[in-house]
């Protein structure tokens, strides 16, 4: 990735759309612009699970706005992060049309462990460098993110389904809170929570930062009514609990008129709470102190990170070939002969960047295509396609782990069952070269290969190779010739150009 003088992230979460900008000066941020605005995604998923379409609209306002001030930056000095609404939302996929389209940028669906991993990085930079043990809490619009980390990596990840919009909807609908609702509240919470309870007990941290913000407008209800019975900062279990009776003895939402409340929060204080006062009583929190880092801030060090080659996604590709006992010489012999295929087949794409993008995931895909065969060598690229699509894999978004997941699947056996994928010129030439390189070295031994030039245009790829190698190799010379067949399927005309001087690869 190139490096850009000014990044921007944009979180779309599930309460609120979020944009920073911030200044690159080496390998430290420094923060130009931010805006917010509350949309509300959550409230807008109705019981089949589909965004309604007065909740779309909202978002695509908020969008447009948004759009003008990321006018004029370079596609990959912007990332844009969805995150629970757009996961569960079934309907995701025709609303990020119409969002790209108004944005004029790509948006990326990540995972709860991802969302949770960005957090903690966005959180890390923002506090003073410490070895404690860390636990962060971010409650969101849809859902609430556990960490435990130390200095700048995280150590446990969970991410529960649950946050202050859809707990406000399903528990205070119509905005009556009785003593009754809300212990129905923070026990459904608790139930929740319970299922984390062992490791993210009061035994495996030694201080609590919350990063929402539900965490954010407690604290300041908190301190502007003296419900924690001192002057101190942050969030206390006492100063929660005269919350909780200030909230039964309103009994209303829509009554709540409180010092240090945002007639904004207000919708969805009581949700938020709720998961809040569980989340203390059931890990045993004595107290809550504020971070600035959020997710957004997060988003902007992943990039950074990616600019310095400390990509998260490379440390997780060599973790997954460890976990998986991939053999890699053999991974490293078919990522060397996929690379430069692939550096062939895109030469003359117009968009660099791109380029780079499709090399990398390339790269990844051909030290990972293997990963299956821990589960069974019969079909093993199946096997491979469901762990990677599947499995949490930090620094991945889920469209490129979904991408990741095809080109493995793609690179073995029929090809039309990813014929939708491979309608896309980049994951042509990506699947091209990564199942030549397969057959080239199916042999799993170093051997002499030779020249070889190859091209694609729509429709039609042709590879020029000695054909003197051929006849020395005839198994190899099949496999070829069965690619013709394979690609025929396709409506793909795949020939093999046998040469006999190296003028021909010249």
């Amino acid at each position: 990735m190139r490096e850009y003088p000014t990044l921007a992230a944009v979180d779309l979460g599930s309460n609120s759309f979020h944009l920073q900008v911030a200044r690159v000066v080496g390998k430290q941020l420094y923060p130009l612009d931010s805006l917010k605005e509350m949309v509300r995604l959550a409230a807008g998923l109705a019981h089949d699970r589909k965004l309604d379409e007065a909740c779309q609209l909202r978002a695509l306002d908020c969008l447009k706005r948004f759009s003008e001030r990321l006018r004029g930056f370079p596609t990959h000095a912007v990332r844009v992060v969805g995150t629970n609404s757009l996961r569960v939302a079934k309907n995701a996929a025709e609303f990020l049309v119409r969002a790209e389209a108004v944005l004029g940028f790509p948006i990326e669906i990540i995972g709860g462990h991802e969302e949770a991993r960005l957090i903690y990085l966005g959180v890390a930079h923002s506090l003073p460098a410490s070895d404690n043990n860390r636990l962060i809490i971010d409650i969101g619009g849809g859902s609430t993110e556990f960490i435990i980390g130390t200095r700048l990596e995280p150590n446990k990840l969970e991410s529960l389904y649950m946050g202050c919009v859809s707990h406000s909807l399903r528990f205070f609908p119509d905005g009556k809170i009785s003593k009754g609702i809300m212990k129905r509240a923070e026990l459904a919470a608790q139930t929740e929570i319970q299922s984390i309870t062992t490791e993210f007990s009061a035994d495996q941290w030694q201080e609590v930062y919350g990063s929402s913000g539900t965490a954010r407008a407690l604290d300041r209800i908190l301190r502007l009514n003296n419900f924690n019975g001192d002057k101190r900062e942050g969030i206390t279990l006492a100063g929660l609990e005269a919350f909780r009776e200030y909230l039964l003895k309103v009994g209303d939402i829509r009554k709540i008129a409180i010092a240090g409340l945002h007639p904004d929060r207000a919708p969805v204080i009581a949700g938020g709470f709720a998961i809040m006062f569980a989340a203390f009583k059931e890990l045993g929190i004595p107290r809550m102190l504020l971070a600035t880092g959020a997710l957004r801030q997060g988003v902007l060090y992943d990039m950074l990170g990616r600019v310095h080659n400390e990509d998260m996604r490379e440390v997780s590709v060599r973790q997954f070939m460890q976990r998986y006992r991939i053999d890699s010489v053999q991974a490293a012999r078919i990522e060397s002969l996929s690379l430069a295929l692939g550096k062939q087949l895109l030469a003359n794409y117009p968009d660099e960047e791109t380029v780079e993008d499709a090399l990398h995931l390339l790269s990844w895909a051909a030290r990972l295509h293997e990963v299956g065969i821990s589960v069974a060598h019969s079909g093993y690229h199946k096997h491979s396609a469901y762990i990677l699509v599947n499995a949490d894999i930090p620094g991945f978004s889920k469209m490129e782990q979904m991408q990741l997941s095809q080109l493995v699947l793609a690179h073995q056996g029929s090809l039309t069952k990813v014929s939708e994928f491979l309608s896309n010129f980049i994951s042509l030439a990506q699947s091209i070269a990564l199942r030549l390189a397969t057959i080239f070295y199916r042999s799993r031994m170093n051997i002499e290969l030779p020249p070889m030039r190859i091209q694609a245009s729509s429709g039609t790829c042709k590879l020029f190779i000695s054909q003197a190698w051929l006849e020395r190799n005839p198994l190899t010379e099949t496999l070829l010739n069965a690619e013709i067949d394979a690609w025929a399927a396709l409506k793909i005309n795949f020939c093999i150009q046998g040469t006999s001087t190296k003028e021909d690869f010249v």
